[in-house]
This record gives structure tokens, C-alpha cells and sequence, in this order.
């Protein structure tokens, strides 16, 4: 009597799972194995698949276990036209799985980048996956601050690399959008001078609602320099398409010791003067900056505060629990000055 009703839930999930993942048919389109035992899969987005920034899906493999189901966070944006996500090796599940897609990989060739990849051209057949989703996370309502604090510690990124692509295509978007209501003001008042005042007046084109948020800072710390490989080319894309510098990026590397330190004078001295002549940071490989050690936190929240006065902030974390009680703290305390307003969010890890 008291095990019917667990075993009818559990089997009435199983079978809605069962369900809902055959209603979503997926192909996979590229595979690819970072540093740091990380699986990056990219495949079909099926027409009926609509999801927000920061939420997440599960994943299964029949050829590592037809009946787990794994979730992870879902690091394409919703205007791609694809689907995408990061899997880092922590279990037996994703151990096996980065194997059965290694086998599937083709070794690089020399002159290459040295990573594992397959794709639609160069394998006929990948492992089949199947998924269900997307579910809710915090993460998903970022659109209510008018500033956000992305913080991700490792893999903990993901949820947030999804929310910089979606506030990119936005930009650009807005942008679009106002070079096509001036080209449209410019055409309109030649046609007026040129016609006389009976001509009907056009419509302009439909605009949509402004986003909320205005400008979003995003903290990467991790222990690993190959770790910035997984989003290179994200974090790339943001640098050069972002020109109101909307989005803030920070990558952060704790396994050299913080700028100042005699001991990383030399390689700090180095990654400024490449910065400087060619744009690209020498530790990550990209177009942001790469510091040392871990962040001063109650100085990122005093800058933002003197910077954002009266704004409300959206803090959303990802990672060890440890650093979440630090930021969770530090938000109580600058809401007791008034003034800027943080609300925090701790995403599961």
C-alpha cells in the first residue's frame, strides 16, 4: 500500500519521458572533445522545441543506457537554429558517454587543431541521442533586472553562455532595427518633399518590446587555462559584434598567482603587451583579458553599485556551494545600504 503510489509516479514519469522524447526527433550535426574531458554536442532543433536562455534539458544515449536520463544546461541560444550542449566528464554515465563519441571521432590531422570532432560529412552514422524538455531554471528570468551578475565556476558557464548569445542577438537585432527606422525616416522625408501633402503617410515598421536589462557582466573562474576552448568562440563573437559594450566579460584563471605577485610578473607583462598589439589575450586564446587568482567580490558589488545606482541587479551563480554562500552574503549586505537592489540566484550544478 504505502510503495503503490511512488512506484505509479515513477512509472507514470518514465512513461511521460518515454513520450515526450519520441515527439522530439534529433540528429546530430557535430561532436567535439575539448581539454578538460569535455563533450560538446551540437545537433537538430526540432520545430516544436521552444526554450528560454538558462533552462535546461535531458539528455539519454541508448548505446551508453537505454533508461538514464541526465540533465544538462542548454548552451545554444533561442534564435539558433540548432542545439547545443557541454558535458563534462564527473560520473560513469559521461565517462562512458565521452568514449562512445570518442570512438565515433575522427584523430585531427596533422596541421590541425588537436581536438576530436566528427560531424554529418565525415561520420554516417553517430551514436543516437534523444532528449526531453526544456525545463525551468532561475536563470531563465533574466529578462526582469535591468543589470545582470553571471557568475560560473568551471562548467558551471553553461546556463550562462546561452543568456550572452541571446542578449547578443539582441543587440544586434536593436541595431538592425534602428539603421532600418532611419533609412526608413530618410526615405520618408525625400518622398514627402518630393510628393505633395495628400500623399498618404506610411506606416513605419513594427518594432519589438526593448529588452529590460542593460548591461550584463560575466564572470568566468576556473582552474584550468584549456577550460577557455569550450566558449572561444562565443566569447570572440561577443567581443567584436557587442560595440556598446553592453556585455562585460571577465575570464579569471586561479592556478596562477594574482596579478601584482612577483612570482606572474613576467607572464602578465607579456599577455598586456600582446593584448595591446594584437587584441588577443596569450592565456585563453581570445579576445578578453584573462586575470589572475579569483575576484575581490566586494569590489565587483561596490563597482556595480556606484555604477548602477537604484538598479536591480539579477546575481546568477553556478558552481561550488561555497563561493554561492560568499555572493548570497554579499548581496544581503549591500541591500541593507538601499540604494541598488540584488536579488541572487544559485543554478543547479
Amino acid at each position: 500500500m504505502y510503495l503503490a503510489v511512488p512506484v505509479l509516479l515513477y512509472a507514470g514519469e518514465r512513461a511521460l519521458r518515454f513520450f515526450r522524447s519520441g515527439f522530439y526527433t534529433v540528429r546530430l550535426l557535430k561532436v567535439a572533445i575539448y581539454p578538460g574531458n569535455v563533450l560538446t554536442l551540437q545537433m537538430s532543433k526540432p520545430n516544436q522545441f521552444r526554450y528560454k536562455s538558462g533552462q535546461y534539458m535531458f539528455v539519454q544515449c541508448p548505446a551508453v543506457s537505454p533508461f538514464e536520463w541526465h540533465p544538462f544546461s542548454i548552451t545554444s541560444s533561442p534564435g539558433d537554429d540548432y542545439l547545443s550542449v557541454h558535458i563534462r566528464q564527473l560520473g560513469d554515465w559521461t565517462q562512458e558517454l565521452k568514449r562512445v563519441f570518442s570512438e565515433a571521432c575522427e584523430r585531427p590531422v596533422a596541421g590541425k587543431s588537436g581536438l576530436l570532432r566528427a560531424d554529418e560529412t565525415t561520420k554516417t552514422s553517430l551514436p543516437k541521442l534523444l532528449i526531453d524538455g526544456p525545463y525551468g531554471a532561475p536563470a531563465q528570468d533574466y529578462r526582469k533586472y535591468d543589470v545582470l551578475l553571471l557568475v560560473g565556476l568551471g562548467i558551471g558557464a553553461t546556463p550562462f553562455i546561452s543568456i550572452l548569445k541571446d542578449l547578443l542577438n539582441n543587440i544586434v537585432r536593436m541595431e538592425e532595427q534602428a539603421d532600418s527606422a532611419s533609412d526608413f525616416s530618410r526615405t520618408s522625408d525625400l518622398s514627402t518633399v518630393g510628393n505633395d501633402s495628400t500623399t498618404p503617410n506610411r506606416v513605419s515598421p513594427r518594432r519589438k518590446k526593448p529588452l529590460r536589462t542593460t548591461n550584463a557582466y560575466f564572470y568566468w573562474v576556473t582552474r584550468e587555462q584549456g577550460s577557455f576552448d569550450w566558449f572561444k568562440g562565443v566569447l570572440n563573437e561577443v567581443a567584436d559584434l557587442d560595440q556598446r559594450r553592453v556585455i562585460e566579460m571577465h575570464n579569471y584563471l586561479t592556478s596562477v598567482y594574482e596579478e601584482g605577485d612577483a612570482r606572474s610578473t613576467l607572464i602578465t607583462m607579456v599577455q598586456a603587451l600582446n593584448h595591446a598589439k594584437n587584441g588577443v589575450d596569450i592565456v585563453s586564446g581570445t579576445r578578453v583579458r584573462t586575470h589572475f587568482a579569483r575576484p575581490n567580490w566586494k569590489k565587483v558589488f561596490s563597482k556595480l553599485c556606484s555604477k548602477h545606482c537604484n538598479a536591480t541587479i539579477g546575481v546568477f551563480y553556478c558552481g561550488a556551494p561555497v563561493l554561492a554562500k560568499e555572493l548570497s552574503k554579499l548581496c544581503y549586505e549591500f541591500n541593507q545600504k538601499g540604494g541598488t537592489k540584488f536579488d541572487f540566484h544559485k543554478e543547479h550544478f
